[in-house]
């Protein structure tokens, strides 16, 4: 929604006629899966008396905590070594593999996935409200507009560029934590950049001019943007693919729930407290999650807990031979940083869904927004509220993302096993297991029903919203369509973001980041221009203008629902078979 270990984006890959390669230096129980497509297409490259003895390769997670990779994105798929048949060192491969260091099963005490169940579920909370606190202190910001402005003597536009240059940081930060996080483990990452978001707190409450305030703003968005581009891996660490939905879903709701809050918290802090105690409040806030994460949230990033395995190994036996496989990796940090800065935007120009997609997604977090001004306007001019009711009044989009998130399992989960039901019998295939993915019969097009829903109802909650304000209307009908678009959002959301993790399985990370770069980009961009938007057209008419905007990418969806699999054969990025 935005990452570890072979499972993933394993599955995605294994019902497309994949290949499994069995590897020592990977988990017990989890198969490394390359696409049959990516064998098939390598040139013969062994003679005869030359065979293929070992095979390299990495586990990594992406940007945003959905997928785990099996290859280095951009990298050889195989790292083949060649040995000629005979050779000592074919021997001595096979006794390191003896030596490299695996989890003994789920059960094993090391891997994250025999922690109990409350333990799991307490980390998700906990790293679910840090990405909380995070986003909140995005929108939290907009409602100290009417004291810093006379303080600082300033415009409402250059105060606006607070809101937009701590959501620019927020969609920069991933392209360097995200890859860092694979050399260094979740753990590190997430407290030196949680320590780092706090100490930037600390100017903006007690900066003594607004050029302070925004160079602030903006470096605490970027620290900030770990639990965006890292934590959603933590809840894949923990949770096998069966029970992964639930506790995904959680994690992803919370940076979109966020902004919301935001109002809801700072409506009343800057009713009846000054402006400063806005970013008080959210270090203390932010304090309390670090505190949080020091003595709760373990690291979880399975090579990094193999190399600390091995290193307890090493310790106990005084055999230096016992090896993880993310030691024995040849691996560069610029080099990783720079195809994390690259790939997601060769996706966003070659891969028509990826573009259009990541489109639809960003003009949606842009609207949500550009609203912490709109909403200001309308309630405050057309129903005399308060700065407090004001806050109040997102009560509606965020009732409707909670009642979203709350439909997904019972309506979109039984969906989509239809759907595989149906794809299964027209193939003839025996009864479908527990894994529609692992059996083969799912296909990426069938993630996007709540995003074809979702495409429907935003247009219709933003026309609905747009003629409902006029005074003569009662307040609470604006609200309402509000929480109509509200649902249409999250429903999008969801599916758009499970659809480019198994439309682009090796490149998951990539698209994930493309799209968070997307969003980013026009919630930066949407509140630069929304007043004076509605300023200029009119409350009616500029909401209006979202919706039309909206309802011109509403086709995407289903479009590639319908044909997604025809666009795929032709693609270069996405899984075609």
């Amino acid at each position: 929604m935005e990452k570890e270990e072979g499972e993933g984006l394993a599955y995605a890959n294994s019902r497309h006629n994949a290949k499994p390669i069995k590897e020592p230096g990977l988990e017990t129980g989890h198969q490394h899966i390359t696409p049959a497509r990516s064998i098939q297409s390598q040139p013969p490259r062994i003679s005869p008396s030359i065979t293929r003895t070992s095979t390299r390769s990495r586990l990594h997670g992406g940007h945003d905590g959905f997928s785990i990779f099996g290859q280095d994105e951009g990298s050889d798929e195989d790292v083949t070594a060649q040995v000629p048949e005979g050779d000592p060192e074919k021997k001595r491969d096979t006794d390191e593999g003896k030596f490299r260091v695996k989890f003994n099963g789920e059960t094993d005490p090391m891997s994250p996935r025999s922690m109990g169940r409350l333990r799991k579920w307490s980390i998700v909370l906990i790293v679910s409200l840090s990405s909380l606190c995070v986003t909140c202190t995005s929108s939290l910001y907009t409602f100290t507009y009417t004291q810093i402005i006379p303080e600082f003597h300033t415009s409402e536009e250059l105060a606006t560029l607070g809101l937009s240059i701590f959501v620019a940081g927020l969609g920069l930060g991933p392209m360097v934590l995200a890859p860092l996080s694979e050399f260094y483990g979740r753990r590190l990452v997430y407290i030196v950049s949680y320590i780092f978001f706090i100490i930037w707190l600390l100017p903006c409450a007690l900066a003594p001019n607004l050029a302070t305030l925004l160079v602030a703003r903006f470096l605490s968005g970027l620290s900030g943007s770990a639990f965006l581009s890292v934590a959603g891996g933590t809840v894949g660490d923990m949770f096998t693919r069966a029970e992964l939905s639930t506790p995904m879903m959680v994690y992803t709701a919370s940076p979109f729930i966020g902004p919301e809050v935001g109002p809801l918290i700072g409506g009343f802090i800057n009713q009846y407290a000054n402006w400063r105690w806005s970013f008080w409040v959210l270090m203390i806030w932010a304090g309390v999650q670090l505190t949080l994460i020091v003595l709760f949230v373990p690291e979880t990033y399975h090579p990094v807990v193999l190399r600390n395995k091995a290193r307890k190994l090493r310790k106990e036996t005084g055999d230096q031979r016992y090896k993880a496989q993310i030691e024995i990796m040849d691996r560069s940090i610029p080099k990783k940083i720079m195809l994390s800065c690259t790939r997601p935007f060769e996706l966003l120009f070659l891969e028509p869904m990826c573009l259009n997609l990541c489109l639809l997604s960003a003009i949606l977090l842009g609207i949500i927004y550009l609203f912490f001004g709109a909403f200001t306007l309308v309630f405050e001019n057309n129903h005399d509220f308060q700065l407090w009711q004001i806050g109040l009044t997102f009560l509606g989009i965020f009732a409707g993302m909670i009642i979203g998130i709350g439909c997904n399992s019972f309506l979109w989960d039984t969906m989509y096993l239809r759907l595989c039901k149906r794809e299964q019998e027209r193939r003839g295939e025996e009864e479908m297991g527990s894994d529609p993915g692992a059996s083969g019969a799912s296909e990426p097009e069938f993630r996007l029903p709540p995003t074809i829903a979702g495409a429907v109802l935003v247009p219709i909650g933003l026309f609905g919203f747009a003629w409902t304000t006029y005074p003569s209307v009662h307040w609470i009908v604006p609200i309402i369509s509000s929480g109509i678009f509200g649902l249409g959002t999250v429903w999008c959301f969801s599916g758009i973001f499970t659809f480019l993790v198994e439309c682009y399985p090796l490149y998951a990370a990539s698209a994930l980041a493309a799209n968070s770069f997307a969003r980013s980009s026009f919630a930066a961009a949407f509140p630069l221009f929304g007043v004076q938007m509605y300023n200029k057209l009119g409350y009616q008419w500029a909401t209006s203008l979202l919706a039309f905007l909206a309802l011109a990418m509403a086709p995407f969806p289903y479009i590639f629902y319908k044909y997604g699999k025809r666009i795929r054969g032709k693609s270069r990025f996405a899984i075609s078979i």
